[in-house]
């Protein structure tokens, strides 16, 4: 990379890329923990990724995006009052969307609404978006209903056998280690905590 301060170098991209882009499943950093990641498109990607968490698939999972840009491309319309929340965001916040399309239906929950965040924090998760060019899946590395791990060595063995590509774990470095608050918003302003 032309970066010469950055933890990781293309190779590391064209990898993780070239697995998302077969339709496999990553483990790698985001800006908050450990998350199991797959092109949020694919619906056979998708499927793997609840396999792989033991995930009842009534639940839908959060996308990430490299920005507001990317956002629009899997919402009919971003509400404004969520374009003010991410310009006064200052720690990792998960919005989540109404009217969602162009993603896989297990990323959609049943109400037809997207939960998405534009990470910011790990270099190596913001490239890998940007040079993926689409939402990636992004849920935590564990066994659906078992504690969220907070670094790469929390994370079960089982989960990292079953990723198809898993990234150094140097690359952690920049994650907070805690989950994202979520917040729902609506077309009205309406604006509802769903986890602080």
């Amino acid at each position: 990379m032309e970066n010469e301060n950055a933890l990781f170098d293309k190779a590391d991209l064209d990898e993780a890329i070239a697995v998302l882009k077969a339709g496999g499943v990553i483990l790698y950093p985001t800006d908050t923990v450990w998350g199991l990641g797959c092109d949020a498109t694919n619906p056979a990607a998708v499927a793997k990724v609840f396999e792989i968490k033991r995930r009842a698939e009534s639940k839908s999972l959060v996308t990430l995006v490299a920005d507001a840009d990317m956002i629009g491309r899997y919402v009919k319309e971003i509400p404004e009052v969520a374009i003010n929340l991410i310009e006064v965001n200052d720690r990792p916040m998960t919005i989540v969307y109404p009217g969602a399309v162009n993603l896989a239906s297990g990323v959609v929950a049943e109400d037809g609404t997207a939960a998405i965040r534009i990470p910011s924090g790990s270099e190596f998760c913001v490239q890998l978006i940007r040079r993926f060019g689409k939402a990636l899946v992004s849920t935590s590395a564990n066994f659906s209903g078992e504690p969220t791990p907070v670094c790469y060595e929390e994370i079960p063995i089982d989960i990292i056998e079953a990723a198809d590509w898993v990234a150094d774990p140097c690359l952690e470095e920049g994650a907070t280690g805690e989950p994202s608050q979520i917040i729902q918003v609506g077309l009205h302003g309406e604006i509802k905590i769903i986890r602080e």
